[in-house]
């Protein structure tokens, strides 16, 4: 079969808008249309076009002699005739270029600032996440098969227990091999049916060169994301909520979604009714741009919380943020592939993060204040979904005599030290004493 010739043009975004053929990465579009469309005197001609979706640099890796048409980091346009022998595997994959698709670059509104919101941000402690990341990469692996894994598996859970939760492990398959999920439990307080919160992420790491035995310390891919469940769990378990929160650490990832994929296919229809949005974190830690930058990555089903995770970034971090809505190769997608409201956050442009998969996933090339503000953005978003339970207030007790001048507010009386009658009044807000004059016998 063969394709048909097009003619295709890279351009900035903002001139691309109304052409009928187009995909936008970032601040940049790919225009195309047919070999005898006239698309400007750059344009160039390509048997047929490609888009990659790889996590990291595993497809450029793999196939160091393609030149991409356009690299766009986690995103890549290829030629047609660079068309590799798989279509994918679960590390990278190839699909034919539609327009439409998008890598987008938001414009950023920010929200009114909510104090609660402003509080839990200011709660995060870089230390408390740098200490549990930094044991999380001081194991030789964590393997989904490995002892280390399980290791691993028991310090998070101790740590969860320690923190209110109630903790559940959940056995899976990971090829001929057996690991777990480990779960994390905390009920809101609102009323029944209460509506469930999940934030995720794998557990596991790899060193795909070395082997199941190879040393994979794992420290953005992805003790970075399991570090921040921890650490947002323990920020959250500060406060009371409406609905559920439940933490949840896969095992199996590195080897094919493995953790994830049994989890969903086990979720119960009562739960999947009442999942308001899970929050997915894998590889937050490395910055490969300018800037700081992350990317929401998700589909049509979790448009929502997109939006609201965007915002929270505009009012509370400094995060640039890009969106896709083309899912791929991370433990969101097995929920958004069952229809649920599920979402990545991971570190702008991975694939300039040459790490990973690798003995050389250490701490020495993490940047915790990406983590930090990216962390940031997470807890203000799950704010929302969660929503804070309004605590009953004590109804403040003036020591004096108490009447009432008139609806809604209440006058007390005393003594002053001069023996001079004074008076104090609260309308919705207490209001300094005054001093009527005269004299108390």
């Amino acid at each position: 079969m063969t394709t048909s010739p097009v003619r295709y043009l890279v351009v900035p975004a903002a001139e691309a808008v109304d052409a009928p053929q187009a995909a936008r990465f970032g601040d940049r579009s790919l225009v195309w249309g047919g070999a005898d469309e006239r698309l400007g005197r750059a344009s160039r001609t390509a048997p047929g076009l490609l888009l990659v979706t790889q996590v990291g640099r595993s497809f450029q890796d793999e196939y160091p002699d393609v030149v991409p048409l356009l690299d766009h980091g986690r995103q890549l346009v290829i030629s047609s005739a660079d068309r590799p022998r798989r279509r994918n595997n679960h590390c990278w994959r190839v699909q034919t270029l539609r327009p439409g698709i998008a890598v987008d670059v938001p414009t950023l509104a920010p929200r009114r600032v909510d104090p609660a919101v402003t509080a839990l941000v200011g709660a995060l402690s870089p230390t408390s996440y740098q200490a549990d990341l930094t044991w999380f990469a001081s194991l030789p692996t964590r393997h989904s098969l490995s002892p280390a894994f399980g290791q691993a598996v028991d310090f998070a859970a101790a740590r969860m227990v320690a923190m209110g939760y109630s903790v559940t492990r959940m056995p899976i398959t990971v090829g001929a091999g057996q690991s777990q999920n480990l779960i994390g439990d905390r009920a809101g307080g609102g009323p029944v049916p209460r509506g469930l919160v999940l934030i995720t992420a794998h557990l596991d790491s790899i060193n795909l060169a070395g082997g199941p035995n190879g040393p994979a310390p794992g420290a953005d891919d992805n003790g970075s994301g399991s570090a921040g469940v921890l650490e947002l769990g323990r920020i959250l378990a500060t406060r009371p909520w409406q609905h559920d929160l439940r933490l949840v650490l896969f095992g199996g990832e590195e080897e094919g979604l493995h953790g994830s994929k049994q989890y969903v296919a086990a979720l119960p229809a009562a739960e999947r009714a009442r999942l308001r949005a899970v929050l997915n974190m894998d590889m937050i830690a490395s910055k490969n741009t300018a800037g700081p930058t992350v990317l929401l990555e998700g589909a049509q089903v979790s448009s929502a919380l997109m939006s609201d995770l965007a915002a929270a970034a505009a009012t509370y971090t400094s995060l640039k943020v890009e969106t896709s809505l083309n899912p791929f190769a991370s433990d969101h997608v097995p929920f958004i592939n069952a229809g649920l409201p599920a979402l990545l956050t991971i570190e702008g442009a991975d694939s300039a993060n040459g790490h990973i998969h690798s003995a050389d996933d250490k701490l020495t090339f993490l940047d915790w204040a990406l983590a930090a503000e990216i962390l940031r953005m997470n807890v203000a978003a799950l704010a929302g979904w969660l929503g804070l339970q309004a605590t009953a207030r004590t109804r403040p007790r003036p020591a004096g005599s108490v009447v009432s001048w008139g609806p809604g507010r209440v006058d007390v009386f005393a003594a002053g030290a001069d023996r001079s009658l004074q008076h104090k009044a609260w309308d919705g807000t207490w209001h300094d004493f005054e001093s009527l004059g005269g004299a108390l016998i």
